[in-house]
């Protein structure tokens, strides 16, 4: 009887045991779950945040394709997952003169798929992509932001040294294009005051969610008229955003090592400084803004009135207007007099005032301009 009382017990103890190891194993491998991805966290507090919960199912069906050392994916429903060979094909190769828009990351061609859709395709400067598989994550992740003053990224291709990404494709190009270049028949564009509010409110409502509706925030680095695309109502919709996270630009005369555009760089990262914070986006949109209001290109010099001094750089000029109370006398006159208020353009003026100013800390947060530009 003993002997059966101790096989028993012997019994339930090691029960015990085992079940308490396997208990241990489940709390261990629980607490080493991977993290959520970059984006993935949206703070519920900023119009316009995406669903990440519907966002989740459309990732599922973006997994990437295995042919070879091709790899692609689709952010879009309506969009199956594109080959090389068939962007090679709608681009004829790459044609030169498919080419939309030459930004600090590469080319932009204008692209019509077998399916019939016309899409803007981005081919990505060779040897610039740094880390394939952080590309990959890195695109899975800006595919999934949706709002309605970003350009939706379609999906991306992979092969070899080309990396390409699809983009909507926007009919009325860009802001910079608008501002500064000839229509077809080569007169001037004409875009109305109005117009060029609604678009600089489109703008920062765009920035506002990438800096605050986004975890962590995304840093633009790179805010500048060719980066600001148009849809059929003139909406605006951002372009190349968290790019330079994963994209090294070219170093040219217009880009530094810490991304950027000279004329639209925020002094802390003209002068050296490599960690890039969401004030300098907000320096870059006030000089946006500047150029908005006076059709003048931030890179090149302007002659104030009277000459005296020479020529100055279009900030350093129009700030001087605003602390005259001369604000108006420097607005874009091809716009017409007729449609401008002049509180509102001393109004907006100030804005764009405020976010130039040399100190960061001196320049309102995005969410700050976009209430002030509403109240315009």
């Amino acid at each position: 009887m003993e002997v059966g009382l101790q096989v028993l017990i012997a019994a339930a103890a090691s029960f015990l045991f085992v079940a308490l190891l396997i208990g241990s194993l489940f709390l261990v491998c629980r607490g080493r779950a991977k993290p959520r991805p970059f984006g993935s966290q949206i703070a519920s507090d900023v119009e316009g945040a995406p669903d990440f919960r519907s966002l989740d199912r459309l990732r599922s069906s973006s997994s990437h394709s295995g042919a070879g050392d091709e790899s692609s994916a689709s952010y879009d429903p309506s969009l199956d997952r594109i080959s090389m060979s068939e962007l090679i094909a709608a681009t004829r190769n790459f044609a030169p003169d498919g080419i939309i828009g030459d930004g600090s990351f590469g080319f932009v061609y204008k692209a019509q798929l077998s399916s019939g859709a016309t899409v803007a395709v981005k081919r990505l400067s060779a040897d610039a992509v740094h880390g394939v598989r952080e590309f990959r994550a890195e695109m899975d992740t800006l595919g999934r932001i949706r709002h309605p003053n970003l350009a939706r990224m379609l999906g991306f291709c992979v092969a070899g040294r080309d990396h390409v990404l699809i983009y909507e494709y926007l009919e009325n190009g860009s802001l910079d294009q608008w501002l500064h270049e000839p229509d077809a028949e080569g007169r001037p564009r004409r875009l109305p005051w109005p117009a060029r509010v609604r678009i600089m409110r489109g703008v920062a409502a765009g920035l506002a969610f990438l800096h605050d509706g986004c975890r962590p925030a995304v840093i633009h680095r790179d805010i500048k008229a060719s980066n600001v695309l148009l849809d059929e109502g003139f909406e605006a919709r951002i372009t190349d955003f968290g790019l330079a996270r994963v994209v090294e630009a070219p170093r040219t005369h217009v880009s530094t090592q810490a991304a950027g555009t000279m004329g639209y760089m925020a002094p802390e990262n003209r002068e050296g400084a490599t960690a890039v914070t969401p004030m300098a986006d907000v320096y870059s949109f006030g000089i946006l803004m500047l150029e908005v209001a006076t059709g003048q290109r931030p890179n090149l010099t302007v002659r104030p009135e009277g000459g005296a001094g020479g020529e100055v750089g279009l900030a350093r000029w129009a700030r001087g207007m605003v602390e005259q109370g001369r604000g108006p006398e420097v607005l874009d006159r091809e716009m017409g007099e007729a449609e401008t208020m002049e509180s509102q353009v001393r109004g907006f003026l100030d804005v764009a005032y405020r976010c130039t100013e040399d100190g960061p800390r001196d320049r309102p947060a995005m969410i700050e301009v976009v209430a002030a530009l509403a109240q315009l």
